[in-house]
């Protein structure tokens, strides 16, 4: 049994961490959750898509999101609405089954708030008030049906879930719509740029039936044409939402068989975009039907979204696509959120959840990153971030197997639902972490994540792991140890000054591991008694 920790952060001295220009309190995420009714209680979202219908729980209101549950059915509920302007019928019985569901289970599972968010396929559908009145009546319950613009702007603040600083263009390609929004500096259409079109997968599915590709492309080049804005300047970052999307960045992925099977934050130059582009919208049904882990469904329509995408990047021209897995939902539950949760930082929020009581004793990562400092005079914001990140994680995994404790330090830590790390992010910290219990990286996929880095940064991460591992050598992981000592780095030397008066220090057990993190820093190792 893992021994009670005292307060996180207790007696260090240390209450808060600046990014930037913005400071963000160190506080423990049990006591950041909040609920919009105000007892604490799950949030929970019904998402009535065009292609499917999604239920989300959401675990209170925390900067970063911890998803209770997540299941949907794909009923195609905007499949023929092109043509025949009426909700799929088939698709409509399986929407009406999986909200009865999803109701009944929201209530066994005491959500607090029940949000029930129709899209575009409900929104533009002949029969669409009628299926909100069916549900009203049959489950006791309010259907909001969001405009295009309604659709925009969440997708817009999904992206800024896991992106504060996002900047760029927002499109996010449903069933039935595309909505492009512009986000600058973190801000959500500051200058009304923002447009819902008719150019779903599925509508665009039964254009292509009643006219072929060349009717599809002639749709998308019209409909884009009524806003000029989006090829008015240049855009760095073009961010791609939506379940058709993701699913060819999967396939991308595997095709290139990419370290970090991560969707998140997934991102592609401009060139190799069209190149994915080009060669999904040209793969024919027959090599379709050979693709696995990827629905049928979902494959079916994959040639339009694509043929979208190329048209997007010859007229937007971004610099890169990253592929966002927070939409609509996310951003419905980010607006419910008070200005003091949004504020605070989302890895922080996140690496205290997934820390919670794991630790030996206290945590005390202020003091680890005060202890490392020094070393590291010149880093960015982004690379200081991971530094806190790993000094919040580093001590987590100490009851592992010995003999297997860096790869599966290494593994958990590659694979964790953390909001707003990129995959370089994700990299840096798994290998940071791995190199905290060990000094050597021959392990599976190791390798592969240390490519992902540039030569500068993997000589970073070996030493802030090395770093971590010296000073939990030092310490024995217990607080009040550390403060009494600290490193200097001098132009050929690292110095370990120690106190002369505290018998923790006498042991020189910690000498190799000076020593090592020294070589890495291109200096050579001293120990001075204050």
């Amino acid at each position: 049994m893992r021994p009670a920790p005292a307060s996180p952060m207790a007696g260090d001295g240390f209450s808060q961490i600046r990014w930037g220009m913005t400071a963000h309190p160190l506080h423990h995420v049990a006591d950041a959750a909040v609920s919009v009714s105000g007892d604490g209680r799950p949030v929970g979202v019904i998402d009535i898509g065009s292609n499917s219908v999604r239920f989300v729980v959401f675990a209170g209101l925390t900067r970063a999101p911890v998803q209770l549950f997540n299941e949907k059915s794909a009923c195609a509920l905007g499949a023929g609405l092109q043509t025949s302007g009426v909700l799929n019928p088939s698709g409509r019985d399986c929407a009406v089954t999986a909200v009865g569901r999803y109701v009944r289970l929201a209530r066994a599972m005491g959500v607090g708030r029940l949000e029930l968010l129709a899209t575009a396929a409900v929104r533009d559908a002949a029969d669409g008030p009628d299926l909100v009145a069916e549900l009203a009546r049959r489950f006791d319950v309010e259907v909001k049906v969001l405009s295009g613009d309604d659709e925009g702007r969440l997708a817009a603040l999904g992206v800024l879930l896991g992106t504060p600083d996002a900047d760029g263009i927002v499109a996010d390609l449903g069933g039935g719509s595309l909505e492009l929004v512009e986000i600058d500096g973190g801000q959500v259409d500051p200058l009304g740029r923002l447009r819902s079109f008719p150019l779903g997968v599925l509508r665009l599915d039964d254009i292509e039936r009643g006219g072929g590709e060349a009717a599809v492309d002639a749709a998308i080049k019209a409909e884009l044409a009524h806003s000029p804005w989006i090829s008015e300047r240049p855009v760095k970052t073009l961010y791609a939402v939506g379940g058709s999307w993701r699913a060819m960045a999967k396939l991308c992925m595997l095709q290139e068989n990419h370290p970090l099977q991560v969707l998140d934050k997934y991102t592609l130059s401009r060139a190799k975009a069209v190149e994915m582009s080009d060669l999904v919208a040209r793969i024919g049904r027959r090599s379709l039907d050979k693709i696995s882990g990827i629905s049928r469904r979902r494959l079916a329509v994959l040639p339009h979204a694509a043929r979208l995408l190329q048209v997007l990047l010859a007229t937007i021209r971004p610099e890169r696509v990253v592929f966002s897995i927070h939409g609509m939902r996310e951003g419905f539950y980010y607006s419910l959120m008070p200005d003091a949760i949004r504020d605070r930082d989302p890895i922080v929020d996140m690496c205290e959840a997934v820390a919670g009581n794991g630790h030996r004793f206290a945590q005390q990562p202020a003091v680890l990153m005060r202890f490392l400092d020094p070393l590291f005079p010149e880093e960015t914001d982004k690379q200081r971030r991971q530094r806190f990140a790993a000094c919040m994680l580093g001590d987590l995994y100490w009851d592992e197997h010995p003999d297997f404790r860096g790869q599966q330090a290494f593994f958990k830590t590659l694979r964790l639902p953390v909001v707003g790390f990129d995959h370089q992010d994700r990299a840096a910290l798994a290998l940071m972490v791995l190199y905290r219990y060990q000094s050597y990286d021959e392990i599976h996929d190791a390798q592969d994540v240390l490519a992902l880095l540039n030569p500068d940064d993997r000589v970073r991460v070996q030493a802030v792991g090395c770093g971590l591992r010296l000073a939990h050598m030092i310490s024995g992981g217990a607080p009040g140890i550390l403060g009494g000592c600290r490193l200097i780095l001098e132009p050929r030397r690292l110095v370990l000054r120690i106190p002369g008066d505290d018998p923790a220090f006498d042991i020189p057990a910690f000498d190799k591991r000076l020593e090592r993190l020294a070589r890495l820093l291109g200096r050579e190792p001293a120990i001075e008694v204050a």
